[in-house]
């Protein structure tokens, strides 16, 4: 849906740009032309901070830093996760991610983040929900259900990335979305617990496929 409301976007500013002759159909070229640059530069920009965080997450992680942290949340992610074995590897890398993207670095909190829905989908096939591990052939457990609600809506102490970004187009004051983030993405947080919980319960959600 979204290719197709961008793809009318552009042809309606083509074609008006072409109605209404050379002067405007001059100055949507040169908009395209400044902002594809504008964007390449943006990207070479975000790709220093993204291999950054990335490169202290991976440090984190061979440090132990982050098992230390995992013990830190384990309250949360056993009552989030309640299915989930005290000891199983995949407790790490929902704390990885949920760590990540608590300190508002979405990028690095992807990789934890995929390697963790893997883990669980392992998880489902160890605890025999899932016949096989060929993920194509299940609907998601209430564990991957849950995480992928947590993730999306997932509380943010510091919203680096967004940080970076206002920093990027010249904001005068680039931390100044600290406290609006931090009460906007503790109530999305709250709610989605809230509605994980309820709906959790009820038959039919989360429930793999009769085999």
């Amino acid at each position: 849906m979204l290719n197709v409301i961008w793809a009318f976007m552009i042809l309606a500013g083509v074609l008006y740009g072409g109605f209404c002759g050379g002067t405007v159909m001059g100055a949507v070229a040169n908009g395209a032309l400044d902002s594809a640059k504008e964007a390449v530069s943006l990207c070479i920009v975000m790709l220093g901070v993204v291999g950054m965080w990335n490169g202290v997450m991976q440090i984190a992680r061979a440090s132990g830093l982050i098992a230390k942290w995992t013990k830190g949340f384990d309250p949360v992610i056993s009552f989030l996760f309640p299915r989930i074995p005290k000891d199983h590897p995949v407790r790490q890398d929902i704390a990885s991610n949920m760590i990540a993207n608590i300190l508002g670095l979405g990028w690095a909190a992807t990789p934890a983040g995929l390697k963790a829905m893997k883990g669980l989908a392992n998880l489902a096939v160890e605890q025999r929900r899932w016949l096989s591990d060929d993920m194509s052939t299940h609907t998601a457990t209430d564990e991957m259900c849950t995480f992928l609600v947590i993730n999306i809506s997932s509380l943010q102490l510091i919203p680096m990335t967004m940080i970076a970004y206002r920093s990027q187009y010249g904001s005068t004051n680039p931390t100044g979305i600290l406290g609006p983030a931090l009460l906007a993405t503790l109530g999305t947080t709250v709610i989605a617990v809230v509605i994980c919980k309820v709906i959790g319960g009820r038959k039919g959600y989360g429930i793999e496929k009769e085999k």
